[in-house]
């Protein structure tokens, strides 16, 4: 398999639909339409054309647009054939276009092969090519809104500008390494410092803004954990404004784990609700609550549920001792529309616990704060480019080695050359994001997750 094979797919979701899309992309694919359609097609114009099979029968009809190398998605000749969208029809003229295509070596595209090829052949810079998945995989407005931003570009020119100033910073350095001669006192001079500072700041923003793109795409997994009968299908309930789980006064109703995803301000939430914790002898329950305690060992942040009647189990200890507090806990006691004086309870209670009435609706929306507060949510005027945990772990490596620049900077020229490395490793650190510096495992890591269409 050659990484410059002409590359076909079915570019459109299975099953039925008004349109289905199948796409082609290779060097000179001007020979296949010719052998396809009969004639040359116009480049960048709409043809209606018949899609025949080796008989010359119709096997569909629509619409066929030629985009000629460099001047496409991928940056090769690109083929587009919008058909009829059923499966079996697509199916038929995918074969075909294999048929077709054996003396170019026309081949199935591997998933996110198309998209590859736009990063290789420069189209597209890889934060831009994970941003096309993110913004077909986003679940909420905000987060396609997040999306088109990093695709448009938006994240990659902030670290495209700070990697300017960073590399105006080393030419000036490595220059004055070259001619040691000159004694040139280059931190006072030059105002490395004052740069260096400048650049940590112009990074510190763009880190705080990822930090919120990664929240929106990725969201939290949330575990509602506690006693049998504490009300935790009755809260998932409440927060997904649907009847999701099963209620009734039976204790140990939730046998498995039931999760749903909502949305507060556009932030993905994963919300999982498990078996109650307790000692029991039935089989099944059995099961589900050893399931509860993995979902815990996975959890972002775990709900700890109480009766708020009833507030002296341990359960809030047991999971500390097992996960190391590793995992955040926050305590909520439900059922208040069950006291008698609840306004006057909940003013005694501490202000890291949140009381709710699961069934009224009761301090929900102060819940929905705590866990935007827990998820560092902190919306602003303009919407945060969608981010992934490798660019902030970029980012962070970036930020380590300018501030060990900036220790070495303290000192004074003798250590330029100590200056002069972590600015090189910075920048290293930051090309990753674009992909400027990237291995072709992370390549093949990245791209396996896309559709094959794309």
């Amino acid at each position: 398999m050659q990484k410059n094979d002409p590359i076909i797919a079915i570019a459109t979701a299975a099953g039925r639909a008004g349109i289905g899309v199948i796409r082609l992309s290779g060097p000179k694919l001007s020979n296949f339409i010719e052998q396809f359609f009969g004639q040359a097609l116009t480049p960048r114009y709409a043809h209606y054309r018949q899609f025949l099979d080796a008989d010359g029968n119709p096997i569909d009809s629509g619409i066929a647009l030629y985009f000629k190398g460099p001047n496409s998605y991928t940056g090769e000749d690109v083929l587009e054939l919008q058909g009829h969208g059923g499966a079996a029809v697509l199916k038929r003229v995918l074969q075909r276009c294999l048929e077709v295509g054996q003396s170019i070596k026309l081949r199935h595209a591997q998933p996110g092969e198309f998209t590859q090829r736009a990063f290789l052949n420069g189209r597209l810079d890889l934060a831009q090519a994970e941003a096309v998945a993110d913004l077909i995989d986003a679940s909420s407005e905000a987060a396609a809104i997040g999306a088109m931003a990093s695709l448009s570009g938006k994240f990659s020119n902030q670290i495209n500008q700070l990697n300017q100033k960073i590399i105006h910073l080393r030419k000036l350095v490595e220059a004055t390494l070259d001619f040691p001669e000159e004694e040139i006192d280059f931190l006072e001079k030059y105002q490395a410092l004052p740069q260096l500072e400048s650049i940590r700041q112009q990074l510190s923003a763009i880190i705080k803004t990822s930090q919120q793109g990664v929240v929106l795409r990725e969201g939290l997994q949330i575990v509602l954990a506690g006693q049998p009968n504490v009300g935790k299908s009755s809260l998932l309930n409440a927060l997904a404004g649907d009847d999701i789980a099963i209620v009734t006064p039976i204790a140990g109703t939730t046998r498995d784990r039931v999760t749903q995803e909502i949305h507060i301000e556009g932030v993905p939430m994963h919300i999982i609700d498990t078996a109650g914790l307790r000692e029991t002898d039935d089989v099944v329950e059995k099961i589900g609550i050893e399931r509860t305690w993995e979902e815990i060992n996975k959890a972002s942040l775990i709900i700890h549920l109480k009766d708020i009647r009833h507030q002296d189990d341990t359960l809030g200890n047991d999971i500390n001792q097992r996960l190391s507090q590793k995992v955040p806990i926050l305590s909520v006691l439900n059922k208040a529309d069950l006291l008698d004086s609840d306004k006057q309870f909940v003013d005694e209670i501490e202000n890291d616990v949140v009381v709710i009435s699961a069934k009224t609706g009761f301090g929900l929306d102060t819940l929905k704060q705590k866990l935007l507060d827990f998820a560092g949510w902190n919306p602003t005027t303009e919407s945060p480019w969608l981010a992934r945990q490798r660019h902030l772990n970029a980012l962070y490596d970036g930020d380590k080695h300018l501030e060990i620049a900036a220790a070495h900077a303290q000192l004074d020229d003798s250590v330029l050359d100590l200056f002069a490395e972590e600015l090189r490793l910075a920048h290293e650190s930051l090309s990753q994001i674009t992909g400027e510096f990237t291995s072709d495992d992370l390549l093949g890591e990245i791209f396996s997750s896309f559709c094959i269409g794309k």
